[in-house]
């Protein structure tokens, strides 16, 4: 990798998208960063501490939005393309990543 650090928790796997895909799931993205962006101005303009709560419990919302949209995405492509292609590890590979999401 060129020397770079790799993270320990990420594949080294790419997933090709579709223009589409990839547009859906960078707005979704976008739309949360513009959120946790107005919880950052809420916090340094002093607003209502309950304000706040409901701001993040909105961005918690479109995460897990686009965690959802990503899934179903990984699901029908990656996932079934192994298994359709004789990988059963694709599997295990999926059980533990449901395990971690769901702590």
């Amino acid at each position: 990798m060129d020397g770079e650090m790799s993270c320990p928790h990420c594949s080294e796997r790419k997933k090709k998208r579709s223009k589409e895909e990839q547009k859906e799931l960078l707005k979704r993205l976008r739309m949360a960063e513009g959120q946790i962006r107005g919880i950052q101005n809420m916090v340094e303009n002093d607003a209502y501490c309950p304000d706040i709560l409901i701001q993040v419990s909105a961005v918690t919302a479109a995460l897990n939005s686009f965690n959802k949209e990503l899934l179903a995405c990984h699901i029908k492509s990656c996932v079934s393309e192994d298994i359709r292609a004789g990988n059963d590890g694709a599997i295990d590979e999926f059980v533990r990543m449901l395990q971690k999401l769901m702590k």
